[in-house]
């Protein structure tokens, strides 16, 4: 087989063992792992409709499946039942964010059936507040003030309504904007943000800090022609700089300041604490018409990122904790996906050439580390810090084999259509490709 015919197959195998997972009970669920014995009888999750791990995450995989053939029976009543579930939710459900609330249902909504999304952007415009929006989750335990992140926070909901448009994103990217000022820190170099009012230690890369807040600000004042807030997104960059190291022609930041009495690594290269992610900060501040920070390019610090993830040596396991992930938020997958968006990016040039060799060593990863049985395909990811390290396999977007075999059917594609291959973007990450690629969201349900 060729090599795109390797990744097709292997992905097809691990959506095979998603699809066996879904389970049905007041519209489409996933258990978020299953345990070797089986996943039981367990009800569904708290966040069983969530993008990061619930049944919103199997939205683009759908998309990605759609681009290279038509859905079959069972995916497009999967398809359905995701969109009317959602749909269904939305007028009441209170969690706002882009990885565990209502953004993330109008995204999947957005993929799945362009304009339904509209219900889920309505009820983000009714919760919003000037402070934001208040989370639901127990991430901060003493608290249900607005968060500023990505993940759970007001980033991903300004993200996620300059990606969707409509008639409420302005004013939800404008109130979260105008939020997100407020909630600033001011640094000796620029603007910095923790993930709440209550946390002490800062995750500055992009999930859950500066670099992440930043991308949205400049985002957000390139839509709404808000100087302010590409000004202060400029600020996070300098207050990002000034926190990394610029040492061997890259750029990495560390995982935690002050370090984390986790026991982690000091520097990841992941998509949610390292420069995979980060460098998407950069892309954000050229999207909106900046061309330097500090002196240096933008375009030269996304390069950098990138370079830092070269050297790196991964995807090998080097030692204990450094690569015990392939999913999408924190290994493999995520990473081979940034490489992708900046080889589109760079389509024709010797660096495009070298970050596709990336991502393909990404893939051939995931190859290797897949395992395979009758019900299809599947990773388990490690955990060194407990007895049991080889945890059960994964069914999500975000940290298990949805996220995976897309990727993979996208490298695939890549493979035999070239660099114009279209790229089914998302509100985190859509503005580092060229427009022209941007996948055109013709719906999947009718």
């Amino acid at each position: 087989m060729t090599a795109s015919e390797v990744y097709r197959e292997l992905a097809e195998a691990a959506w095979t063992w998603v699809l066996r997972q879904v389970r049905e009970d007041e519209g489409p669920w996933l258990p978020e792992s299953v345990p070797e014995d089986g996943p039981g009888d367990l009800p569904p999750d708290e966040d069983r409709d969530s993008l990061y791990s619930g049944i919103a995450g199997l939205a683009p995989v759908l998309a990605e499946i759609a681009r290279y053939r038509t859905l079959g029976g069972p995916e497009q009543a999967l398809a359905a039942g995701i969109v009317n579930r959602l749909s269904a939710r939305a007028p009441v459900a209170a969690e706002p964010s882009l990885y565990v609330g209502l953004a993330g249902h109008a995204t999947a909504l957005r993929l799945l059936a362009p304009g339904s999304e509209a219900v889920a952007l309505r009820r983000l415009a009714e919760l919003a507040t000037p402070e934001g929006w208040r989370t639901t989750t127990s991430f901060v335990p003493d608290s249900d003030a607005p968060l500023t992140d990505i993940i759970m926070g007001v980033a991903g909901v300004v993200m996620t309504a300059v990606w969707a448009g409509g008639e409420h994103a302005e004013r939800i990217a404008t109130t979260g904007g105008e939020a997100l000022l407020r909630m600033a820190d001011r640094t000796e170099t620029g603007l910095d943000w923790g993930i709440s009012p209550s946390t002490r230690s800062r995750c500055p890369n992009y999930s859950h800090g500066a670099a992440g807040v930043g991308a949205a600000l400049a985002v957000a004042g390139a839509a709404a022609h808000r100087e302010d807030f590409v000004a202060a997104a400029v600020d996070a960059a300098r207050h990002v700089l000034s926190v990394g190291s610029l040492a061997d022609g890259g750029f990495v930041v560390p995982h935690t300041i002050p370090p984390s009495t986790r026991e982690v690594e000091p520097v990841t290269y992941t998509w949610c604490h390292g420069p995979a992610g980060t460098s998407h900060l950069f892309t954000a501040l050229a999207h909106a018409g900046v061309t330097e920070v500090a002196g240096l390019d933008v375009g030269e610090l996304r390069q950098r990122c990138l370079t830092s993830i070269l050297d790196s040596g991964l995807p090998d396991r080097l030692r204990p904790g450094f690569w015990d992930n392939d999913g999408r938020c924190c290994g493999t997958a995520g990473v081979g996906d940034v490489l992708l968006d900046a080889a589109q990016d760079h389509a024709g040039t010797p660096r495009a050439d070298t970050l596709v060799s990336a991502a393909l060593r990404m893939g051939d990863a995931l190859v290797e580390r897949a395992i395979r049985d009758g019900d299809g395909a599947r990773w388990r990811f490690v955990e060194y810090r407990v007895e049991n390290p080889l945890l059960p396999p994964g069914t999500s977007w975000m940290q298990g084999a949805a996220g995976i075999a897309a990727y993979l059917l996208r490298l695939a594609r890549y493979l035999d259509t070239g660099p114009d291959a279209p790229v089914v973007d998302r509100p985190d990450q859509w503005w580092a490709v060229p427009a022209r690629l941007r996948g055109a969201r013709a719906g999947l349900v009718s």
